[in-house]
């Protein structure tokens, strides 16, 4: 028996040193493939303090962290004592189809968002294809998605059939493909209720789907069917749905909207966190301006596009029309980049006039052009305090997003660098470890993404490189793809893709299946 034993002891210890020897030939002989980052402060992802230190990856995956060494032949960047984060998760992105369009990528690289989540809003591609536009079309960030809600009514009872409530025999329609998505992948179900194409969709109808998203054990992730006028009933809404399903529940872009409601951020957290207390997994996701940026048509909350109290109501209590300007408008070009305000006084009318005005030319164009591809009109709306928006990022439970996509709003070019430099740098409004906890493992945990998000072995060598003493967003109106500066480069999947505010061409983005 002491024989057996003290053979097994040896094997162990042999085989030990067979590993650990067998290790260390294999990133000598392969160090051309292995790229070592050093003089570096590393921020985890995981919201624990700083550290100096280095990191080594292969391929597309981190293999050392620590004090480590150069080895020899293999490549190595100096970052000169700044920051290594993981690479940016955009909880809540519309980036793709910019990405597509223009490969350099700079409106994500430009701010370290290395993922995006796209599906938002209840608006998605079906997996397959989304699957085979990233084959055929591979752009420079990962991307994940969700399926939308809008999507599948739009798909069972027609693009111009959705202003009404879905049959029974519709919603079990929609409830079969929402399943076969999420089999292919989706990370759950997400729903646009302030939307029209969802905005007459029953309470029932949304949770018969998201019990769908929960069997599946997945997500729900919402734009809520009120900011302003009725969010109290929206709140409600989620947390119920959270509550029933017991799956995890998002909400989109989470704002005060309507200006007499402006300094409760603090009353709404409250709520919030009453339904963390009951078991409810409530979460949300925000980006760093006062302003957002939709249709004209959700200024109307009872979608009574010509009713002139509502506009009265509108332009009194749900956006500033001195500050908040057209960026997008195809039946006059000339109306882009001006505000409400100013687009009124061309117009010989009232502001609520010209309110209506502009969504009556805009449903009249769309008529007449039934081809036309793209989006016919936008408005970047002032309609949220400072005050508000400093609580929501700070909000324990609240991860960064960006909302955006290559144009109009800056907050497609500047999100995350705003955060850096302003609610970071500036305010002091929450920590770096803090900032970048919520822009990485905080925010792949709340969607269910593995192995990005963090710095530590095993994980994608998703990465970015800043300057945390300089990193500032310069987007603006009228200016809405100025390049954020301090972030010095950043990579995805291992691969350099950004560097000193220039692409290099690499489109190494994959597409994360949950």
């Amino acid at each position: 028996m002491s024989k057996k034993v003290t053979y097994i002891l040896l094997t162990v210890i042999f085989f030990a040193q067979i590993n650990s020897t067998a290790q260390k030939n294999i990133l000598t002989n392969s160090s051309s493939k292995t790229t070592l980052i050093s003089n570096v402060v590393i921020i985890d992802g995981t919201g624990s303090e700083p550290k100096k230190g280095a990191i080594r990856f292969k391929g597309d995956a981190i293999i050392e962290v620590g004090e480590l060494q150069p080895l020899n032949g293999e490549k190595i960047i100096d970052g000169k004592g700044k920051v290594l984060a993981p690479g940016f998760i955009d909880a809540h992105s519309h980036h793709l189809s910019d990405l597509q369009r223009k490969p350099a990528g700079l409106s994500t690289s430009n701010q370290g968002i290395t993922t995006i989540v796209i599906g938002q809003d209840g608006g998605s591609y079906p997996m397959d294809s989304l699957e085979k536009d990233m084959r055929e079309k591979p752009v420079v960030a990962n991307v994940a998605s969700y399926t939308g809600h809008s999507s599948l009514r739009e798909e069972v009872m027609g693009e111009k059939n959705v202003l009404r409530q879905a049959s029974q025999i519709e919603v079990d329609k929609m409830k079969t493909i929402l399943a076969t998505e999420l089999a292919k992948g989706s990370l759950g179900l997400s729903t646009g209720l302030e939307y029209e194409q969802a905005f007459y969709s029953s309470r029932d109808e949304v949770l018969q789907l998201a019990k769908v998203a929960a069997d599946a054990k997945t997500r729900y992730i919402s734009h809520i069917r009120s900011e302003d006028v009725t969010l109290a009933d929206a709140l409600d809404e989620i947390i119920q749905i959270g509550k029933i399903t017991k799956m995890p529940v998002q909400i989109s872009h989470i704002k005060l909207a309507k200006k007499s409601d402006w300094g409760n951020a603090s009353k709404v957290l409250a709520q919030l966190e009453t339904a963390r207390a009951e078991g409810v997994q409530i979460t949300a996701d925000v980006y760093p301006y006062t302003f957002w940026n939709s249709t004209l048509r959700v200024l109307f909350p009872a979608r009574d596009y010509t009713n002139m109290a509502s506009a009265q109501l509108a332009v009194t209590q749900l956006f500033d029309p001195k500050e908040s300007y057209i960026v997008q408008y195809a039946p006059n070009k000339n109306y882009v980049g001006k505000t409400l305000s100013a687009i009124a006084q061309l117009r010989n009318e009232t502001e609520a006039q010209a309110l209506i005005s502009l969504v009556d030319i805009a449903a009249k164009f769309k008529e007449a052009n039934p081809k036309y591809n793209g989006s016919i009109e936008a408005i970047a709306a002032k309609s949220m305090s400072e005050a508000d928006v400093a609580k929501f990022i700070a909000w324990p439970y609240a991860v960064i997003c960006s909302d955006g996509n290559g144009g109009g709003h800056p907050r497609g070019y500047g999100s995350f660098t705003r955060v850096l430099g302003k609610y970071v740098r500036n305010e002091n409004i929450i920590s770096l470890s803090n900032a970048i906890h919520k822009m990485t493992g905080q925010t792949a945990e709340y969607l269910g993404i593995k192995n990005r998000g963090l710095i530590a072995v095993g994980q994608k060598a998703d990465l970015v490189l800043l300057d945390a003493n300089t990193v500032i967003d310069h987007a603006v109106i009228g200016n809405s793809n100025a390049l954020s500066t301090g972030i010095a480069m950043v990579w995805v999947n291992g691969q350099l893709v950004y560097q000193n505010q220039k692409a290099t061409g690499k489109k190494p983005g994959v597409l994360i299946k949950r």
